[in-house]
C-alpha cells in the first residue's frame, strides 16, 4: 500500500480539458476526459480551503459516514431533520448523474453524500445540498449553489444523535422506480453499476465493511479513535501475533479519512463477509484490551508500528 502525500487540493486537472467540457460522473469512475483516472483525481478535483479535520464529528455514525462517502459504492440510510419530521430524507452514496441531490416525484429528498467538495468541508456541502432541495419543487435534481459564507453543516439541519439504519445495496436500483426511469437516469445507473465492487456492512462490529475487488478480499474498519492510541495498540496486537482475523488473513495497512483511520485486512478469496463477523468481534475484544495497555511499547512493538506507520494512506 504506497504513502501518498496529504497536501489540500490546490491543482487543476492535468490535462488541457477545462473542467466545463467534461461530464460529471461519479466519484470513483474513470474521468469521461480519458485520462485514465477517476474523476475525483481529475477533473472532480477543485482548488478548495483546506479541509476539515472531522467533518462528520457529533453524529453517532461519523465513522459509517466516513466510509459511505470514501469507500462503499451503493447504500442509503434515513436521515431524520431536525425541523421537519414528516419529510423524508435518505442518505444516498451516489445519485444518477453525481447529482448532489434529488427530490422525486412523492417528495422525498435523495442527498447524495459521493459529491466533490466545493468549500473543502463535506458536511458543509451537504447542508447546502440539503438547504436546497427542501427549497425544490418535487421531480427535480438539485445543484446548490456555493456559498463561501455559509457556516451551515448538516448536523445543523439533521439529528444525528442516533446510529443511521444503513442498508448496503448491490446495484443503484433505489435512484428511481421503473416508471420515472429515463434513458439518462438507466444510462448513468448502468454506468455507476459497472464500477461498483460486492461489499457487506459487518452487525458484530461498528463500521466495518467487507468487499472483492477483482481477485482480492478486504476488510475495511473505520475507527474513532485517536491515531497514536490506535497505531500502538495494533502494534502491540501485530508483534503478539494477533493482529489478523484468521488463518490466511493479515492487517495490510490503513487509510485516514476526514480525520478518521481506517484499519484494511487482507482475506484470502472465497472468505466472504460472514466469515469476518465471529473474528471482527473477537479482534475488537483485543484492540479494547491493547488500548487500555499504556506501558512502554517493546523494540518488537516499536518495530510493528513503524511497518504499520509506512503503510498509512490519507484519501483525498
Amino acid at each position: 500500500m504506497a504513502k501518498k502525500k496529504t497536501a489540500a487540493r490546490t491543482a487543476a486537472p492535468a490535462d488541457a480539458t477545462t473542467t466545463a467540457e467534461v461530464p460529471v460522473v461519479g466519484l470513483r469512475e474513470p474521468c469521461p476526459c480519458g485520462s485514465g483516472r477517476r474523476y475525483k483525481a481529475c477533473h472532480g478535483r477543485v482548488v478548495e480551503a483546506i479541509e476539515t479535520t472531522r467533518p462528520f464529528e457529533g453524529f453517532a455514525s461519523e465513522c459509517d459516514l466516513v466510509c459511505l462517502r470514501e469507500l462503499v459504492p451503493s447504500a442509503t440510510a434515513s436521515l431524520h431533520l431536525r425541523d421537519d419530521a414528516e419529510r423524508s430524507v435518505v442518505l444516498a452514496t451516489v445519485l444518477p448523474m453525481a447529482a448532489p441531490a434529488l427530490v422525486r416525484a412523492n417528495g422525498e429528498i435523495l442527498l447524495g453524500l459521493q459529491v466533490t467538495t466545493s468549500s473543502g468541508n463535506a458536511s458543509r456541502d451537504l447542508a447546502l445540498a440539503l438547504q436546497a432541495a427542501l427549497a425544490t419543487e418535487p421531480g427535480n435534481a438539485v445543484v446548490p449553489e456555493r456559498d463561501a459564507t455559509s457556516t451551515l453543516r448538516l448536523q445543523d439541519l439533521v439529528d444525528g444523535s442516533q446510529p443511521l439504519a444503513i442498508t448496503v445495496h448491490d446495484g443503484f436500483e433505489f435512484w428511481a422506480d421503473e416508471q420515472d426511469m429515463t434513458d439518462e437516469i438507466r444510462e448513468s445507473l448502468a454506468r455507476a453499476s459497472s464500477h461498483a465492487s460486492p461489499s457487506a456492512r459487518l452487525s458484530s462490529v461498528t463500521a466495518a465493511y467487507w468487499t472483492q475487488m477483482g481477485e482480492k478480499e478486504h476488510l475495511r474498519w473505520a475507527m474513532s479513535i485517536d491515531e497514536e492510541q490506535l497505531l500502538n495498540a495494533l502494534a502491540r496486537l501485530d508483534a503478539a501475533g494477533e493482529s489478523s482475523l484468521g488463518e490466511g488473513t493479515r492487517l495490510v495497512g490503513m487509510f485516514r479519512a476526514h480525520g478518521i483511520i481506517v484499519p484494511v485486512w487482507d482475506l484470502p478469496l472465497g472468505f466472504g463477509a460472514a466469515a469476518c463477523e465471529e473474528p471482527a468481534a473477537a479482534l475488537r475484544t483485543r484492540l479494547d484490551a491493547a488500548l487500555a495497555d499504556t506501558s512502554p511499547l517493546t523494540d518488537a512493538q516499536r518495530r510493528a508500528r513503524a511497518t504499520l506507520t509506512t503503510k498509512q494512506v490519507t484519501l483525498r
